[in-house]
């Protein structure tokens, strides 16, 4: 069975070792941990092996399986340009300076393949960030050029980073989002032919931002699924009402005034059956790794019942066909 994990995004104030120990007490099979402050320090773990068997027995101790290593944070200021939203995902000693930014996080990205191999984990999920998300909205029209040469220019950033993950034999699995490059079906594609379908690049799919943006998530998987390396299990229910709007008004997420927001897996409007059946149709065995993220509802008791729902659905397919006889001379 594939094995259900817990996404450590937002239990990353625990600390590393006692979000372990809140995982395993739930009953998951694992974790997908991060490049983060308090969870796994990048350039220790690169240059520190005691560092890293650390974490590998502190995994063991807790009987949790680790297969990916998520470096959106450090992966989106590849990408996008200079912002006071990159600021923050940078080091503090950078913000200010978006050369040095971009520089650190390429050199940081060229060094989270080898570390990700070290500590057993195949897959990265993680963003690519965008030069041209702001523009997502064309007024006044666009110049011809400006978003082909955003997509040569994410591929340009990226392309001497998924060669070091091929040399590697991990795959950096990123996340069709918005504010990323790739957001949708169409951009997802773009994405993929700019980068010549990079044998390192694959998708961490997460249907929670298809489906509040409009679109059908099975559908999407029945385009891309070959190209899944990762799952996030992440719920999301809409609700327009006349004033709210799907673009959300600047309103946090939790307030009750926002048209979308997201919820614990199962209490939203995602069809998670229908992605699991289509998940078993083309042979996905990764991770279901619960992103759970849902301002109306405490957290432990969401992890659990998270678990219970995916639990439910993560069933085999069928060995045999149900209306073919098994011994057909009966």
């Amino acid at each position: 069975m594939r094995p259900i994990t817990l996404f450590v995004g937002a239990w990353a104030d625990l600390g590393l070792e006692k979000f372990l120990e809140t995982a395993a007490e739930i009953g998951y099979d694992g974790v997908e941990l991060s490049f983060k402050p308090g969870v796994i320090d990048l350039d220790k773990a690169a240059s520190d092996s005691g560092y890293r068997d650390s974490i590998q027995r502190l995994l063991g101790e807790k009987g949790l399986l680790c297969r990916a290593v998520n470096a959106s944070p450090i992966g989106k200021c590849v990408g996008d340009g200079h912002s006071p939203l990159v600021d923050v995902l940078a080091p503090p000693r950078l913000r200010g300076k978006p050369d040095d930014i971009r520089k650190w996080a390429i050199d940081s990205m060229l060094t989270v393949p080898a570390v990700a191999k070290a500590l057993g984990c195949p897959t990265v999920p993680g963003f690519l960030g965008s030069p041209i998300w702001r523009y997502f909205y064309p007024y006044p029209r666009l110049p011809d050029t400006l978003v082909d040469d955003g997509f040569a220019r994410l591929a340009e950033l990226w392309k001497p980073i998924l060669d070091e993950f091929s040399r590697q034999g991990v795959f950096l699995a990123f996340e069709a989002h918005p504010t990323e490059i790739a957001y949708d079906f169409y951009t997802t594609r773009r994405l993929f032919e700019a980068l010549r379908r990079h044998p390192a690049l694959k998708l961490n799919f997460d249907p929670s931002h298809l489906e509040w943006q409009g679109m059908d998530p099975v559908l999407f998987l029945r385009e891309f699924g070959r190209e899944v390396a990762h799952v996030h299990v992440k719920d999301v229910q809409v609700r327009l009402d006349g004033r709210s709007s799907i673009l959300a008004s600047h309103l946090p997420f939790g307030d009750r005034r926002r048209g979308w927001d997201f919820r614990s897996p199962g209490h939203g409007q995602v069809n998670f059956e229908e992605i699991f059946r289509e998940l078993n149709a083309f042979g996905y065995q990764g991770p279901l790794s619960v992103e759970w993220e849902d301002n109306g509802m405490d957290r432990l008791e969401g992890a659990k019942d998270a678990l219970a729902f995916v639990k439910r659905l993560n069933f085999r397919p069928s060995a045999v066909e149900f209306d073919r006889p098994r011994n057909p001379s009966k």
